[in-house]
């Protein structure tokens, strides 16, 4: 699956792309948040009727309870949905009528179907999902035919990391594009998150998950297999935050990029804090049989183990959150973007919301795409999903000079430069 999904990438790498004219209106559209009662998708919906007051917003979960508590949270233009996600009648019900499903139900690790994307394609509703999976996001891209034929639009990968990052990598290549005489060459993705980000298990099995899966990197075009969180680097990300330790991870935006954007070299890191957290994620993939940590449901049992320390642990570590994105030109020329936030809990759930509205107001076109591709967010579109996704933020610039931001990253002990 994940080779046919390749070629299909390559083949859409240079497409043409209509105008996508004025936003359309978005008042009393309806969307179905599935995983609403939880932390990311709790955060988009409080998010979502911030930014668009109007908008009618229904979530599904299987806790009455907390959903009756986000419905009175968000007011008189939301319901509740009780329902299971694996129930394909009490899902395809649940998508009558609505004009966007955002898919907030995690971990999408180790997940084998695209039943809500298949879902949404059969009901002709526009789909966005969090995924933060190399192979989901590859599955659901190979239903771009079906999602053109049947005229839907839908995002995958549409987050804040991956997903705002990727509109990052997108308007950094296409300002050194149109300004430098260089080729863009090497395109680096770190992310820094303290603790779990206040995001509590679902993140945390994501990571535990992430750690079971080889790293994807690209050097030079040559497609390079190299062991999760290795590869640690030490990247200054600004203001409110300063010098982190990053390690290499498996996330869907280096292989989506690369082949999208058409850039040569392209990997991504990741680091927590506090400090004793990275040490224990590399002893993991040192130690822990990776069959294990590809076990979900495995997963899932360490995480209840692991869960009430991790909280007692967030509550002094904090939620900061810091995306940077590096480019490097043939010319010579480096640009930077960097993205934090004092709470990733909030952040989160205002880039998706930025990406529903992209969505809901005509920016994408019929098909699957990724956000950096312009059929997904449309070229004139980007800039508003930015504003609206940053704000709040502690930090955010684009187009700058790594030195007008931070010290020069120092690279520690990686043999090889990707």
């Amino acid at each position: 699956m994940a080779c046919a999904c390749m070629r299909h990438l390559s083949a859409i790498r240079t497409p043409t792309v209509a105008s996508a004219g004025p936003p359309k209106e978005t008042a009393n559209s309806r969307v179905l948040i599935l995983g609403g009662t939880g932390r990311v998708g709790g955060s988009t919906a409080i998010a979502l009727s911030k930014l668009s007051p109007d908008l009618r917003i229904t979530i599904a979960g299987r806790n009455r309870e907390k959903g009756a508590s986000m419905v009175t949270t968000l007011g008189k233009n939301a319901e509740f949905a009780e329902f299971d996600i694996n129930d394909d009648k009490s899902l395809e019900s649940a998508l009558n009528d609505v004009d966007l499903v955002v898919h907030a139900a995690g971990p999408f690790q180790q997940t084998e179907d695209c039943r809500v994307l298949e879902a949404a394609i059969r009901a002709k509703t526009a789909y966005l999902d969090v995924c933060d999976d190399t192979y989901y996001a590859l599955r659901a891209k190979a239903y771009n035919n079906e999602a053109i034929a049947s005229k839907v639009p839908a995002i995958t990968t549409g987050g804040i990391y991956p997903g705002v990052s990727n509109l990052m990598a997108a308007e950094l290549v296409r300002v050194a594009k149109s300004e430098n005489k260089g080729e863009p060459e090497r395109l680096r993705f770190y992310y820094y998150t303290a603790g779990t980000g206040g995001a509590g298990p679902t993140i945390l099995a994501t990571s535990f998950l992430l750690l079971g899966e080889e790293v994807i990197a690209f050097n030079k075009g040559e497609k390079l297999k190299l062991r999760p969180y290795s590869g640690m680097m030490s990247i200054d990300f600004g203001k409110g935050i300063g010098k982190k330790d990053v390690y290499l991870l498996n996330l869907p935006e280096v292989t989506s990029t690369h082949e999208t954007l058409g850039i040569p070299s392209v990997s991504a890191r990741f680091g927590t804090s506090p400090f004793f957290w990275n040490w224990a994620m590399d002893a993991m993939t040192r130690f822990v049989p990776s069959e294990l940590l590809r076990d979900r449901s495995k997963v899932e049992e360490m995480v209840k183990l692991f869960d009430p320390v991790v909280r007692v642990i967030d509550g002094y570590a904090g939620e900061r959150v810091s995306l940077r994105v590096d480019l490097e030109c043939s010319d010579g020329k480096h640009t930077i973007g960097v993205f934090s936030h004092k709470k990733l809990s909030v952040s989160v759930g205002t880039s998706i919301a930025a990406f529903a509205l992209a969505v809901l107001e005509g920016s994408t076109q019929p098909g699957v795409w990724f956000p950096e591709e312009p059929q997904g967010i449309a070229i004139e579109a980007r800039e508003l999903l930015l504003q609206r996704a940053s704000q709040g933020t502690i930090n955010f610039v684009m187009h700058k000079a790594p030195w007008m931001v931070e010290t020069n990253p120092k690279e520690v002990g990686l043999g090889i430069y990707v």
